[in-house]
């Protein structure tokens, strides 16, 4: 299985998401549940993934109150998530706060603290985008990105979710053991189709730049194969990391 891929199941039929899941197995061992499928199944596609033996990253971009948030992720550790994210914009009390709750939790239990994983700008969003949403800011699209991943670690945060084209400045600026996950990965074989993906990578290219978990949806889970689509993608992630060791 390889340990760099997270396969995005934003499906909202359940035999769909249990198919998928069993076509990949032995190939991917780590799953990204996010607001579809948990708004209509809530826990119960946790449940599944996690009796099967998988991974989970639960992607619900937390942003509220800290005590909410707080309460959010001790709701979300009784699930037995691995990957947990929250939107950074929240603030750092927010972010602390959610880091404390997890980690009283984990010692009231005796279970695995999640990753917490700060979600700083969304994918969809490109420079022009990101001056019409925050005007006259003194900070350009990568160094708003750079100034979250730093409020994240400062709060306690373990990495964050980036897009790709930030990979590279995010592990000079945060270190080599802040976790970096990213979306808008497109196969090297698809003409990079963004979707309503703006900022897009190869997972080659993305393995070089020094991402430790890319997460991949729609070139998996829409494809006529599954299994074949992830094998083609988990080949161009190795063809990365043989170029990098």
């Amino acid at each position: 299985m390889n340990k760099h891929l997270i396969v995005s199941l934003d499906l909202n039929d359940l035999k769909k998401i249990k198919e998928i899941v069993s076509q990949l197995k032995g190939l991917v061992n780590f799953y990204k549940i996010g607001a579809i499928p948990f708004t209509y199944f809530g826990p119960e596609v946790i449940d599944f993934l996690k009796n099967e033996g998988y991974k989970v990253m639960l992607d619900l971009k937390y942003h509220d109150i800290p005590n909410t948030v707080a309460r959010a992720c001790e709701g979300a550790m009784e699930m037995g998530v691995d990957f947990l994210t929250l939107h950074t914009s929240g603030g750092f009390s927010m972010l602390e706060q959610a880091v404390k709750a997890s980690l009283m939790i984990s010692n009231i239990k005796k279970c695995k603290k999640p990753k917490l994983l700060g979600v700083t700008v969304l994918t969809s969003i490109d420079e022009a985008y990101f001056k019409d949403l925050f005007g006259d800011l003194k900070r350009n699209l990568d160094e708003q990105v750079v100034f979250l991943a730093q409020l994240a670690r400062s709060a306690g945060l373990d990495g964050v979710v980036a897009s790709p084209m930030e990979i590279s400045l995010l592990r000079k600026e945060c270190g080599k053991d802040f976790l970096i996950v990213t979306p808008g990965i497109r196969p090297k074989d698809e003409t990079i189709i963004a979707d309503d993906q703006a900022r897009v990578m190869t997972p080659e290219d993305a393995i070089k730049s020094g991402v430790n978990y890319m997460v991949i949806g729609r070139p998996i889970v829409k494809a006529a194969k599954p299994r074949e689509a992830a094998e083609k993608i988990i080949k161009e992630i190795e063809n990365g990391y043989r170029e990098i060791t």
